[in-house]
């Protein structure tokens, strides 16, 4: 090829170059076009659904008092309406918010904007506190200091203080330049939510009475309304759905942490979900990353995921690309994890002996089988008795070596706890060749023995817990709040739950007071840089605290 022909090639080469740019920069832009479509489209379907909720629960409450309906059942009714119209009108917000965000990364896109009831005034009795940001002093375009005043931008913010209420007025003061005209104001304070009608601490509290301590909104409402302050059931849904998607992002840090962990805990917990005919039967699933029974230096982590029903592929999508050590129980579901043909590394399976020491107990517990409605007569088993006495050798040597280091541990096991297992694994063999497959021990048995493996894994390395407990205790909190909340009202409100018990749960196993750590991630979520964001995990935020506390203690 001749010398001159090399300029020609190369200018040819930038030149497809250019078009290859091109032809990506108009399909990314294509691509982030049909995102925000697809976006706004969601908002308007869930804007819609939230609209015709509400239109039910204004034409049933028309028609109570109408008709004098006063049944217990016409109340529960108004109930379930009023639960129904709460997690639509929070979907309606959050796809409001995501919607925006995807309509921001293209100029073609128009973000989708609801239609909302008129801004309520705050009622005039409630205290007001003034908070002035002064204008500038001199003129930010030409820096005469020849001001004049202008009428000044007031802004109130509901907030909550403790026992009480107040209202916050926001004055922004606006000056004009006599020289060139020029009007200059502050900006105006960033609110978590649309409209800037709450406070940080007041929206955090919201959200900590729905789901740290389970008090429906309706029942906040109620309250809220007996102290004075008249707000609807859509004006506290609408904040839920926007703090859910201003906390995301902390969210999937807390995710990144879990899932990196060396040992998980698993289990789920079952949650009503609202349906057309009846409610259905969703799960809330539960990972627990906590290092410290083996002196590990990771802080614990909660992470909650929400599915609508028990199918084993829910596990395998949340942990996607995870290979440590699983510990759970006996549910056919995790099965698939273990497996030497998964596309990705297989976990080490754990079983809870604390299930398998369940079968064994129900079959010595005499006051829970006087429970029995068929009255028969309450039996003790030595056989079961006797298993239980070797079982909880076991459990009295891993209290004692509770929160040692995991060699430390795996040197007593061998030493202490690889003879006690031998001799049950002994008896159970022994015992199971002795007796009919359908006899209750028989049964109790065959669940260890089915999966032996798993259960004496924890010989092997010290870092694996006798007991699943850890996953299990974090459930609690579900199981007590299905009782005052009775149920989910759709999946995308059981997904917002879930990510809110992953928070509050994070924050209760790092022995941080949730509320006041909620109040400050939402006072300062906003203005914090995403490289800081990780300054508001729990854990990084009681450091940070103890270390503003430690002048004051030694002053």
């Amino acid at each position: 090829m001749a010398a001159s022909d090399a300029p020609d090639e190369r200018e040819q080469l930038h030149a497809e170059l250019a078009t290859v740019r091109e032809q990506a920069a108009t399909v990314q832009a294509e691509v982030l076009e049909a995102q925000a479509e697809l976006a706004k489209v969601r908002a308007i379907n869930a804007d819609l659904l939230a609209r015709n909720a509400y239109l039910e629960l204004i034409n049933q409450k028309l028609r109570r008092e109408k008709y004098g309906a006063s049944s217990e059942r016409s109340r529960r009714l108004l109930d379930q309406l009023e639960l129904t119209f709460e997690e639509l009108e929070a979907n309606a917000s959050e796809a409001e918010l995501l919607g925006r965000i995807a309509a921001a990364k293209t100029t073609t896109v128009a973000a989708f904007t609801r239609k909302r009831s008129t801004r309520r005034e705050f009622p005039a009795d409630l205290p007001r506190e003034r908070v002035v940001i002064p204008a500038p002093e001199t003129c930010p375009c030409c820096g005469s200091d020849d001001l004049s005043h202008l009428p000044a931008d007031v802004t109130e913010t509901l907030e909550r203080v403790p026992a009480r209420h107040k209202v916050i007025q926001t004055v922004r003061e606006k000056v004009s330049c006599r020289r060139c005209d020029k009007i200059s104001q502050p900006p105006a304070p960033f609110h978590v939510t649309p409209r800037g009608m709450f406070g940080p601490h007041f929206l955090a509290n919201l959200a900590f009475q729905k789901y740290g301590l389970h008090q429906p909104l309706n029942s906040q409402r109620d309250r809220l309304e007996r102290e004075g302050i008249p707000l609807s059931l859509s004006t506290l849904a609408d904040q839920i759905g926007a703090i859910c998607v201003a906390v995301k992002p902390l969210f999937l840090l807390l995710e990144a942490h879990a899932l990196a962990a060396d040992r998980l805990h698993a289990d789920d917990t079952t949650v009503p979900l609202l349906a057309k005919h009846k409610a259905e039967v969703a799960r809330i699933w539960d990972y627990i990353r906590d290092d410290r029974p083996f002196g590990g230096p990771a802080p614990p982590v909660a992470l909650c995921y929400y599915s609508r029903n028990r199918k084993g592929e829910h596990p395998r999508a949340h942990l996607a690309g995870y290979s440590g050590i699983l510990q759970v129980d006996r549910f056919a579901g995790f099965n698939e994890l273990f497996r030497d043909g998964r596309s990705e590394q297989p976990m080490t399976r754990a079983n809870c002996w604390a299930h398998g020491r369940r079968e064994f107990f129900k079959l010595v517990d005499i006051k829970q089988q006087t429970k029995r409605k068929n009255g028969a007569a309450p039996l003790v088993s030595p056989l079961a008795a006797e298993a239980l006495v070797i079982i909880d050798r076991l459990f009295a040597i891993e209290r004692d070596i509770s929160g040692k280091p995991a060699a430390e541990r795996l040197a007593v096991r061998q030493e202490r706890s690889a003879p006690i297992v031998a001799k049950l694994e002994t008896w159970m063999h022994t015992t199971r060749a002795s007796l009919s497959c359908h006899d209750a021990v028989a049964k109790a048995i065959a669940y260890f023995l089915n999966d032996w493996e798993g259960f004496t894994t924890l010989l092997a390395d010290g870092r694996i817990c006798l007991t699943n407990n850890s996953a299990e205790r974090e459930l609690r909190a579900v199981a007590r709040g299905r009782k005052a909340w009775l149920f989910v009202g759709s999946d995308r409100g059981g997904e917002r739950a879930a990510i809110m018990f992953s928070l509050f749960g994070t924050a209760r196993l790092n022995d941080v007071d949730p509320l006041a750590w909620f109040s400050d991630v939402l006072d300062r979520i906003a203005d914090i840089p995403q490289t800081r964001l990780h300054e508001l995990l729990p854990w990084h935020w009681k450091a940070a605290q103890t270390l503003e506390q430690a002048p004051e203690l030694a002053a």
